[in-house]
């Protein structure tokens, strides 16, 4: 997934579907440099883990 997507997504009030490696995951945010993300776990929020964004995928 890129950048701008992540931004929409973040920025939106619409439940979009977002998987990390088959995981579904909220998007909590992006890091200053705009490569990484914070994700947690749907449904829990818990398991905080910094990931590349690039590694993110919409359904």
């Amino acid at each position: 997934m890129d950048l701008n997507r992540i931004k929409e997504i973040i920025g939106s009030e619409d439940d979009i579907a977002v998987h990390y490696h088959g995981v579904p995951v909220w998007i909590e945010g992006i890091d200053d440099t705009g490569s990484l993300a914070t994700v947690s776990a749907r449904g829990t929020h818990d398991h905080r883990r910094v990931v590349a964004i690039d590694a993110l995928t919409e359904d």
